[in-house]
This record gives structure tokens, sequence and C-alpha cells, in this order.
């Protein structure tokens, strides 16, 4: 029996959303097509769905009712995603959100309640999870091969230049999109928790350094995790005058991994105490740097969510997942604005993230 194609719609057709149509549009993704594209800014939606020769709306309503697709990938901006996702929700069709899922715990529950109450599944987009040499690390540590976990590491030294900013108007604001750790950085703290576990207690510093935007561009975070592991989180869009890196490292008892890259993406260090037949397979398999700061990892998240939904299985990120990194976020801001040691979990009063 053939398995069927799902078809995806786009709802929003700015950045991110061109990685997502090229993958979809040029049929990169087995078991899914793009069906439709949709912007309010008419343009935009026009030269998107112009580009792969596929239908365009300036409302997502009208391509429910025209196109039907299987499932919806909402991909504008991120203060606006809750209130997208619940009302297509009501739909019954399976939903994609990029990251973050949205800008504030409240607005992530009733995403969550809506999708559970319409029998849509939500997927969050972390696809730095399904990067090869990320994958490779989190089977090395879910099989103890770095013993007592010391510390853990992110860096995000990305560029992004007032122009970038200037591009939309919502870019840059607490409203609509927060700062380096809520949009380039997210997934990075993401990934971070993924690996160490739950975190207790977080002390952070921000500052707007190099732009004029309502947040920050460039921040530092100390973590303690709940193992007695600690951590550090370096995230800035102030590298200048190029994208520099987006990498982890792990240093456990028994070993060290590095995987750096633009994209967390080039296995740099692979070193245990006790070593495995494989691990120089792993060494020369997995020193890939991809071409842009999305790196592989959406075609490899794109064909999870075919596998999922026709194969009835559990996604890795569903709203719940999700909602683990979000919190982490907004103790992160809570203890910019107080300057204070924030511990998880927490009830956010100062956070500004979400709001005007």
């Amino acid at each position: 029996m053939r398995r069927k194609i799902l078809k995806v719609g786009l709802v929003g057709c700015g950045r991110i959303a061109q990685r997502h149509a090229e993958l979809l549009g040029k049929n990169c993704i087995s078991g899914a097509s793009l069906a439709a594209v949709c912007d309010v800014n008419k343009k935009k939606a026009e030269n998107l769905g112009g580009k792969y020769n596929t239908p365009w709306y300036e409302d997502f309503k009208s391509m429910m009712q025209e196109e039907n697709p299987d499932v919806v990938s909402v991909l504008t901006p991120s203060g606006m995603h809750a209130e997208h996702v619940i009302e297509l929700a009501r739909y019954g069709k399976h939903i994609i959100v990029e990251k973050p899922m949205s800008l504030t715990l409240d607005d992530a529950d009733k995403m969550i309640k809506a999708c559970d109450a319409n029998a849509a599944r939500l997927f969050v987009v972390k696809q730095n999870r399904f990067n090869l040499p990320v994958v490779k690390l989190k089977e090395a540590l879910d099989a103890g091969r770095f013993g007592k976990i010391v510390l853990g590491t992110v860096r995000v030294r990305w560029c992004r230049p007032q122009e970038y900013y200037d591009s939309d108007e919502w870019r840059g604001t607490w409203r609509y999109d927060g700062g380096v750790l809520t949009n380039q950085a997210s997934h990075h703290i993401d990934m971070l928790e993924w690996m160490l576990g739950d975190v207790e207690s977080v002390f952070a510093k921000g500052a707007t350094a190099l732009v004029d935007i309502e947040v920050e561009d460039t921040a530092v975070v100390v973590l303690k995790f709940l193992n007695g592991a600690l951590g550090v989180i370096e995230a800035t869009t102030a590298t200048r005058p190029k994208d520099l890196e987006g990498s982890i490292s792990i240093l456990g008892e028994k070993g060290t991994v590095e995987i750096g890259g633009f994209a967390v993406n080039e296995l740099k260090t692979w070193n245990f105490t006790e070593p495995l037949p494989g691990d120089e397979d792993v060494k020369k398999k997995y020193s890939v740097n991809p071409p842009d700061v999305y790196g592989f990892g959406h075609k490899a998240y794109y064909e999870h969510v075919v596998d999922c939904i026709n194969n009835n299985r559990h996604q890795l990120v569903d709203g719940l997942e999700g909602r683990k990194s979000l919190e982490l976020i907004s103790a992160i801001y809570e203890s910019i604005e107080t300057g204070r040691e924030v511990p998880l979990r927490f009830k956010p009063s100062k956070c500004r993230l979400g709001h005007e």
C-alpha cells in the first residue's frame, strides 16, 4: 500500500520560511510536499508561492478551506505563534511551530490545551537535536560514557547587524521577538538542557552592545543542574564581521566532547578514557561543517514528523517538551531583570518577554 504524501501549508513567509519552503518545494522530504504558503504581506506570499509554483494566500483561513493541508507549519513572528497555533488547532490538523513555541508560559499552556482538545499533534522545531554529531553525543551521555558530568557549555557567536533587525518591525522587540536568548540561542539552550537534564537555578547578565533594539544582543548565563553539573551559556549576535560558531561541549570525569561549526554540526573533540572500537569512525564520519547556520537538521526534522504521523510514533519535541526550554529562558530573563539567581520552577514576575 502506497504511503500518503502529507500536504504541508506554511503560515508566514519570512526568513525561516525560505528554508522550510526549499525542502518541501524541491521534494527533499520523503512523504511530504508543499501545499500552499500564506502571509499577511501579499508580496512575501506571492514571491514564495511563485518560487515553488504553489498556491499562495493572504490569510490562513482561506488557505485551510481551499487547500485542506494535513500539516501546518507556523513560521510567523514568535510573539504571534500562540495566537496562530490556537486558531489553527480548530481545524484538527497537525501543527509544526518554529522556535520558540511562544514567548510566555501561559501562552504555551494554551497552545498545548488547544491542540489536545482538537486531536492536533503539536511539533516544536528543535532541528539541532537531529544533527548527527548531536545524536552521537546524546547516545554517549545516555550510555553513561562520561561518568559524572562536570560542565556543559553552549556558545552562539553569530552576526546580526542593524539591517537584520530593521528588516521587520517586530524584530528585536519584547512583544514579538525577544533577544539573542529567545531567538538565535533557543536551540542551543534547549540542547544543553536536553543533554544535562533539569536545571536547578540560573544567574544571568545581558547587554545591548552594538545595535539599536529593545532587547539584548549579548548574554552570559551560569546554570546549576540538579545532577550537580554546572553550565555556561554564551550568546551574542554582536560577532563581527560574520558568524563565528554555534557549539556545545560536555566535560565529564571519563570523557570530553565538543561539537562546533556554524550550527552544532562539526565534531571537533571525541575523547573518552575508555575508548570503544567505533570511536575513530565517529570522529571521521561526523566532522562535517554545514554551509549555513541552519545546518542539516530541518530535513531530518521533517522526516521525523512524517514518521510520527504515518506510524503513530511519539514526537521528540511535543508541546510539553518545547515548554521546558521556554521556562528556562524565562528564568534567565528574570535573573537579568532582578540581578539575582533564579530557581526553577518559578512564576515570572519581572520577565518582559512577550509583553509590550
